[in-house]
């Protein structure tokens, strides 16, 4: 909903960038902007636009998603790198959480 979307922004204040690479070695690049618009875009982030970018494979990034996979744990496990401000990293998780909890309904 479009309060979901602008508590989301309120929370995060960040723009999200991630560099998902397949099984195949093929990378692709995403952003979430929850810093103005609540945008997802294929490639890039804006140009111009500060993003904290992540990077990893697909299925960790499903798990991830699925909550079946923490971002901590995949990043001290070295299968998530972060570039940029890593404790704004942080604030992604509990928005995809709540984000997933209002798909089951």
């Amino acid at each position: 909903s479009e309060a979901d979307k602008k508590d989301a922004i309120k929370k995060a204040n960040q723009i999200f960038a991630f560099t998902l690479k397949n099984s195949a070695g093929k990378t692709e690049s995403w952003y979430l902007d929850l810093k103005e618009t609540g945008e997802v875009g294929r490639g890039a982030a804006p140009a111009g636009k500060k993003a904290v970018t992540m990077v990893m494979n697909d299925a960790d990034f499903q798990k991830m998603i699925d909550g079946k996979a923490k971002a901590q744990q995949l990043f001290m496990s070295g299968k998530l790198k972060i570039k940029g401000n890593v404790m704004g990293a942080t604030k992604l998780e509990p928005i995809l959480n709540k984000a997933k909890d209002q798909a089951k309904l």
